[in-house]
């Protein structure tokens, strides 16, 4: 007796979503399942019964005749006497051998794909210091939202093969997970959504169509809330506050059968082993829900947040001030310690005494800056430069990158003042107030320049990328560096007309 398997036929149709969202090169889901199907013969001549579908038979040494279900592998033997009975005797027995069919297995269903521009702005609580932005073949399905570094063209070609696999860059469970349109100070593009994860983790995803990023909202959204309302077995329900109560009661009941009966067979739940598994999963998901959220350890202390890496408004609202702390006491010590030390700002301090001093004011409310490990006045400096540099978004704000790079290329001085000037007062409190304090400190950095050797151009160049940069590193870098130190340049000159006394 032979079989052979035939798969069936793939599925014709992807699931319903936006055309647009599709590469175009593609014409099917490609993750179709394929379901194993039969075929059967006819046994050898000298059988006179046929073989129903899904059955394999043959003779064991004894003489009887035994079918195998070539999808449980569940086994029926017969009796020589059945076929050596009468046809009508064959044609019962035959019939009475359930039809054999292959296992039902469930189908992918896809929520959403398609291509999308995506940066990754904060890793599991840590802010990400650039924002990366890179088309990513982005797939919604079954509460996961997975961004693959590859291209919308390179996964396209990559489907009709599906031997080639694609590591996805970004895997995000849509459970706990909270979605938003971003404000303009998360991104300067348009159509943007910000995600963010249970882990701590955001995102900030952006198609250039309103249509297709609105479909991907409500598409998302909905995930979100499936997952949070998702309808759990509640077979345990009534004893789930005990974990294991229900467990031991059970066992000791078994135990004492067995010491009644003996010889009686282990009982079997009659939902199967499926049920059990399906228990514990419950009870997991419950105890990982019960969790709590990152936002709620910091708002009972337990997680302090940080200062390098914060958001400028966001830290002098958490400190109720309107210039940073840390910043206020860098400016007093380099001061008090002396204006006229050479190369000041220039010079690099001990990396890993910055590195520890940058982790003491993370993780201490009380720093002491006159403290012997921070003796080096580069040391100070340095930490301050490096605040300014992990700002997510630097002092002169994304938003107005282009605006103050347009104006330092007017021709009439008069004109270039004036904008530079009317764009400084336009910029947000917090960039403001502290931006006042850093250049009139500078100028007085400037002010020893005989000694200190740190001219208004040493001091533009040194905090020029720091203080102003753009959002993607596009174009002519290098044109786009003497920019930014000629507006931190006009700045320091002009210091006096822009800012008052702060």
């Amino acid at each position: 007796m032979q079989t052979e398997f035939a798969p069936y036929s793939p599925m014709d149709q992807r699931p319903p979503t936006p055309e647009a969202d599709y590469p175009d090169e593609l014409t099917c889901y490609p993750e179709e399942d394929r379901s194993p199907g039969s075929s059967y013969t006819n046994p050898s001549p000298g059988s006179p019964l046929t073989t129903p579908p899904g059955w394999s038979c043959h003779i064991t040494p004894d003489g009887h005749w035994l079918y195998t279900n070539l999808y449980t592998q569940e086994q029926v033997s017969v009796t020589g006497w059945h076929h050596q009975s009468s046809g009508s005797m064959s044609d019962q027995y035959n019939d009475s051998l359930p039809l054999a069919s292959p296992p039902q297995e469930k189908s992918k269903t896809l929520d959403k794909a398609g291509v999308l521009h995506r940066t990754k702005t904060v890793d599991k609580g840590k802010r990400l210091r650039k924002k990366n932005w890179s088309p990513s073949w982005t797939v919604l399905e079954g509460g996961i939202l997975t961004f693959f570094k590859d291209s919308k063209a390179s996964i396209a070609g990559s489907l009709r093969q599906p031997s080639t696999s694609h590591i996805p860059e970004y895997t995000v469970d849509l459970r706990g997970a909270t979605l938003n349109w971003a404000t303009k100070n998360k991104s300067s593009k348009k159509n943007v959504l910000e995600l963010q994860s249970r882990d701590g983790s955001e995102y900030l995803i952006q198609h250039d169509s309103e249509a297709i990023i609105g479909t991907w909202y409500k598409a998302i959204s909905q995930g979100i809330q499936e997952q949070s309302t998702e309808a759990y077995p509640e077979t345990d329900s009534e004893n789930s506050a005990d974990f294991g109560s229900s467990e031991r009661l059970g066992g000791g009941r078994e135990k004492e059968e067995e010491k009644k009966h003996p010889s009686k067979p282990p009982t079997v739940s009659p939902l199967g082993p499926e049920n059990d598994s399906n228990k514990v999963r419950h009870k997991l998901r419950k105890f990982l829900l019960r969790r709590p959220t990152l936002q709620s350890l910091r708002d009972k202390g337990y997680i302090k947040d940080q200062v390098f890496g914060c958001a400028l408004s966001t830290l002098c609202e958490r400190e109720n001030s309107l210039i940073p702390r840390f910043v206020q006491q860098c400016i007093r010590t380099v001061e008090s310690r002396g204006l006229d030390i050479d190369g000041l700002y220039r010079i690099s301090g001990n990396l890993a005494t910055i590195q520890k001093l940058r982790y003491k004011v993370d993780h201490d409310e009380r720093l002491d800056l006159d403290d012997g490990r921070w003796e080096d006045v580069h040391v100070i400096t340095g930490a301050l430069k490096l605040f300014f540099r992990e700002l997510p978004e630097p002092l002169f704000p994304f938003s107005h990158f282009r605006q103050f790079i347009a104006a330092i290329k007017l021709q009439d001085q008069t004109q270039r003042s004036c904008c530079i000037r009317d764009l400084v007062h336009s910029l947000p409190a917090p960039n403001h107030n502290t931006m006042c304090l850093l250049f009139q400190h500078l100028c007085r950095v400037i002010e020893h320049k005989e000694k200190n050797r740190m001219s208004v151009q040493s001091v533009a160049i040194v905090f020029g990328p720091t203080l102003l940069r753009p959002e993607s590193e596009e174009g002519n870098m290098p044109m786009t560096m003497v920019f930014q130190n000629q507006v931190v340049e006009l700045i320091l000159q002009q210091c006096k007309d822009i800012f008052p006394p702060c």
